[in-house]
């Protein structure tokens, strides 16, 4: 398995974790900090075809992480390039050399311009309220379209507000209601690996809070997602903090 972008925040977490039950191809431009986390380490830059392709060879499924993670991102010298050039490169190398699925890490800001009263279900249309999301939502277009003709299962993951929250804190409601923990994320992205999908595939990525930005009935669903943690409960001091960073 092939992860674009693996020295990330994300990808550190999934490699942590994960690391013995795949066999690993880690790329990122970062290649320096790939050197001990383990599987084969490749140099990625993903606006380069030709590596993408070197890097897709012989791998049956590509977790695309790699991307420009900041809302405020500059549309010309970032988004545009990484992730918008760099998503369309990772989808073709996979469909031309022969890969099954590819897992792509869209965003919950793909839809954030829904009013923010409103659960957004995995089955409404991305409305995106800047550049970032709109990058993502063109990711999550390119995937339903790389699994038209049935050869390359796609799915397309908004994952929400990684993020480590300890009792007491203060956030705000969005942010806590968009809330998913490291392992909850880990566990989501390992479960669109394996499960039994075809075709073009949202599910959402949040934890299992008390009231959830994101709907994930349909992600429960589709993928036998059991997220652990609730960013209220922690909040409150009625789960631990290590639980919510951790596996274990």
């Amino acid at each position: 398995m092939l992860i674009t972008g693996a020295a990330g925040r994300i990808g550190t977490a999934f490699v942590r974790e994960l690391h013995g039950q795949f066999d690993l191809r880690l790329g990122d431009l970062d290649s320096a900090a790939l050197a001990h986390m383990g599987g084969e380490a490749v140099h990625l830059d993903v606006t380069d075809l030709d590596a993408c392709m070197r890097a897709c060879a012989g791998v049956q499924t590509v977790l695309h992480l790699a991307a420009d993670p900041l809302p405020d991102a500059d549309f010309h010298t970032s988004l545009l390039p990484t992730n918008i050039v760099g998503s369309y490169n990772v989808f073709l190398a996979a469909k031309a050399q022969g890969c099954r699925r590819v897992v792509f890490a869209s965003s919950a800001q793909a839809v954030e311009g829904y009013p923010l009263d409103v659960q957004v279900q995995e089955n409404m249309a991305p409305r995106p309220k800047n550049m970032y999301g709109v990058s993502k939502a063109f990711g999550e277009a390119l995937a339903s379209l790389f699994a038209d003709d049935g050869t390359l299962v796609t799915v397309a993951v908004r994952i929400a507000n990684v993020a480590t929250f300890h009792a007491g804190e203060r956030h705000s409601a969005r942010d806590v209601a968009a809330f998913i923990s490291e392992r909850d994320v880990v566990q989501l992205l390992a479960r669109c690996i394996d499960a039994d999908l075809s075709g073009f595939t949202v599910v959402h990525g949040v934890s299992d809070n008390r009231y959830k930005r994101l709907a994930i009935e349909r992600t429960r669903s589709a993928l036998d997602y059991q997220p652990r943690d609730d960013a209220f409960a922690i909040l409150e001091g009625e789960a631990g903090d290590t639980p919510a960073r951790t596996l274990g």
